[in-house]
């Protein structure tokens, strides 16, 4: 490990105490070592992900043996191999999904969990790619059953996840994609990425809209992030056999539910969280995206959306810029 730095160190982000974004501040760690079938990654680029906001507030704490310090997607070169690996060599570049640890020069990652860089993406576009593409690959696809000709109801349409689960709906054949905003720069850069609807949802009812665009029969499949008094609109805005995937709850718990509605239609209401699933099931996941997306990736079919990057000693800046959700796609820390 010498050979990496002469005094085995590393410049890591931080959370020197929970709370707003200037608690985030550049401190010196240790090199980590990566155990059996781990890889060791000089990081290139970091993904700005909602979790490390929650993170940083003392609202998402990590999984158990995960590192603490932010971070939950990479790109890099790797440089040192653990026992028993064998997908990968020194000086490979990839990309990859952690558990902790990204917001620093060094990082271990289970070589599973680890994907090859796509061809002729940047190392900044790379990292943009796991933490999004593994959340809605496996919530809209493996949870949620879209399908080539449904329609689908994307909530955060200028988000990572948004972007993301527009581009892939697009990709497999989605019939009709409704998106909701915030803004009308937002809007139409939604309409602009694929999205055939989308809906202000400060001056229009994203149910009455979803109605309006499906002639009365509503969205087969409904991504969430919001959740509180969106879940009962939600049952709302769906289709009979309707399926509503939540994968965020920024708004807080269901407000005024009345379940009749998930009756009547026989809705599916599922949900999931990624980061505490176990590296087997993330490199099932993994084993999918590079089997099914990596392809359209390297065709050029489908891209991320990079909205602005920081050195990785401003991620304090970074993270003001994702709580102001004025950004649309992704935001990446660069070393």
């Amino acid at each position: 490990m010498s050979s990496i730095t002469s005094d085995n160190r590393m410049v890591a982000i931080e959370i020197t105490q929970f709370g707003p974004p200037s608690v985030l501040m550049a401190g010196k760690r240790p090199i980590p070592t990566p155990d059996e079938g781990q890889i060791l990654v000089k990081v290139a680029a970091a993904g700005v992900n909602r979790p490390d906001v929650l993170q940083r507030r003392g609202h998402y704490a990590p999984p158990p043996g995960a590192s603490d310090i932010p971070g939950l997607e990479i790109s890099g070169e790797v440089v040192a191999l653990g026992q028993k690996t064998t997908r990968f060599k020194i000086g490979d570049k990839v990309c990859g999904l952690i558990a902790g640890g990204g917001y620093a020069e060094y990082c271990v990652i289970h070589e599973t969990n680890a994907l090859p860089v796509p061809k002729g993406l940047s190392m900044v576009e790379a990292a943009a790619l796991p933490e999004t593409f593994f959340t809605v690959w496996t919530n809209l696809f493996q949870r949620g059953g879209l399908k080539a000709g449904e329609t689908v109801l994307i909530h955060g349409g200028s988000s990572g996840i948004g972007t993301t689960s527009t581009m892939l709906s697009k990709a497999f054949g989605a019939a009709k994609i409704i998106v909701t905003v915030g803004s009308e720069d937002k809007r139409e850069a939604c309409l602009e990425l694929g999205a055939d609807v989308a809906i202000n949802y400060h001056t229009q009812d994203f149910v009455a809209e979803t109605k309006l665009a499906t002639e009365g029969k509503g969205a087969d499949v409904i991504v969430d992030l919001i959740a509180g008094d969106y879940v009962a609109r939600n049952y709302e805005a769906a289709a009979m056999n309707g399926r509503i995937v939540q994968i965020g709850t920024q708004n807080g718990p269901a407000k005024d539910l009345n379940l009749m509605p998930m009756l009547l239609k026989r809705l599916t209401h599922t949900g999931s969280t990624l980061r505490s699933r176990t590296v087997a099931e993330k490199a099932l996941i993994a084993e999918e995206l590079q089997l099914k997306i990596w392809p359209l990736i390297e065709k050029g079919q489908l891209k991320p959306q990079i909205f602005a990057t920081f050195p990785i000693k401003e991620a304090a800046a970074a993270h003001e810029l994702m709580e102001a959700s004025t950004h649309f796609g992704k935001i990446v820390l660069t070393f």
